[in-house]
């Protein structure tokens, strides 16, 4: 659908939304292959790479991934048919209906910026699929449980589900880069990638109105809940990334690539060596916007404490040891406590 705004102030109303052009190399472009070479000089020149784009904005391109286009294509293609879904038939999976975050979320149903109106998207929730009498179910654990599927698209769920699996080994595979970005060992990581919590996400944003409410997008500025965050996007751009000095600036679609940042929970566990920057998403484009973002958060058992690397000597950790669940619980109560969907 085509929505061509027709309002003359149209432009004046959106001046505070826009963003800079991209500039070159404003944001790096980084081909992770080398960290699944035999060779350890190729695994720590991706780890060096890496530590310079964690240090800097935490944000980045990832190519040479080893997710097939084929794959990414077809979730696309699912997540469209869900979204074009009747509203009687996506409320019938309503996130409301899940007692571990899973399912549908209408449009404006989430506020990432208390200070903006809610968020002008839909979305769609998958994680691991946990049944009742799972261990971890039974223990009561945060965002633990079964996810929920439309009954009506014989593909939806066996699609996600390869590329939730697949995705959750790219994350592994990242962290063991983040582990030598780091100094440490490649395998420092292995507990936190462990029963690890990771969610897939499918969004879905209609074109910026012409006369909007103050402040309203697609997406109002945040920082993510986690560890790492791994977004495929379809063509129509609209993914802003605050700069300190330039501003907002467009991180625009890269074929075949992940725009890949860093959450909270890592800004959290390096002392802010590593930054969590704020982001946000302004559907000018005049279509429908697509993205798919997997949020990929580790191991719920795991202690959080200072990376022992990203300390000074005689330097206190500006936060407090936590785990990944408790963090989580915290972020989800501050995002969602406000409509009603977590208690």
């Amino acid at each position: 659908m085509q929505h061509v705004p027709s309002n003359e102030n149209f432009a004046l109303v959106h001046q505070k939304l826009r963003a800079r052009p991209l500039k070159a190399q404003a944001l790096p472009v980084i081909d992770i292959s080398g960290l699944r070479s035999p060779e350890l000089a190729d695994r720590e020149t991706v780890g060096e790479e890496l530590r310079a784009a964690c240090a800097d904005k935490g944000f980045l391109y990832v190519i040479g991934h080893g997710i097939p286009q084929d794959l990414r294509e077809a979730v696309i293609r699912e997540s469209v048919s869900f979204f074009e879904l009747p509203a009687g038939e996506k409320s019938k999976i309503h996130l409301k209906l899940s007692a571990c975050n899973r399912g549908y979320e209408p449009l404006q149903a989430q506020s990432l910026d208390a200070n903006a109106p809610p968020d002008l998207k839909e979305g769609f929730y998958i994680g691991r699929h946990r049944m009742a009498d799972d261990p971890m179910v039974v223990a009561g654990k945060f965002g633990h449980g079964p996810n929920q599927w439309p009954d009506t698209l014989p593909n939806f769920q066996q699609v996600m589900e390869v590329y939730y699996s697949k995705m959750v080994d790219l994350g592994r595979l990242m962290m063991r880069g983040i582990a030598l970005s780091l100094g440490l060992a490649e395998n420092h990581f292995a507990p936190f990638c462990q029963n690890e919590v990771a969610t897939l996400r499918l969004l879905h944003y209609p074109p910026q109105p012409a006369n909007p409410d103050p402040g309203e997008m697609g997406c109002g500025a945040h920082t993510d809940f986690g560890t790492l965050t791994f977004l495929m996007q379809d063509t129509c751009g609209g993914l802003q990334v605050k700069d300190e000095r330039d501003g907002w600036i467009h991180a625009e679609p890269l074929p075949e690539s992940y725009v890949v940042n860093l959450g909270d929970l890592m800004a959290r566990w390096t002392n802010d060596t590593y930054r969590s920057t704020l982001h946000r998403v302004v559907n000018m484009s005049g279509r429908e916007r697509y993205s798919v973002p997997f949020f990929y958060m580790g191991n719920p058992d795991y202690p959080v404490r200072c990376i022992s690397t990203c300390l000074e000597d005689g330097v206190t950790p500006t936060y407090p040891e936590t785990t990944v669940d408790k963090h989580f619980q915290e972020m989800y109560r501050a995002t969602y406590s406000g409509i009603g969907l977590i208690t």
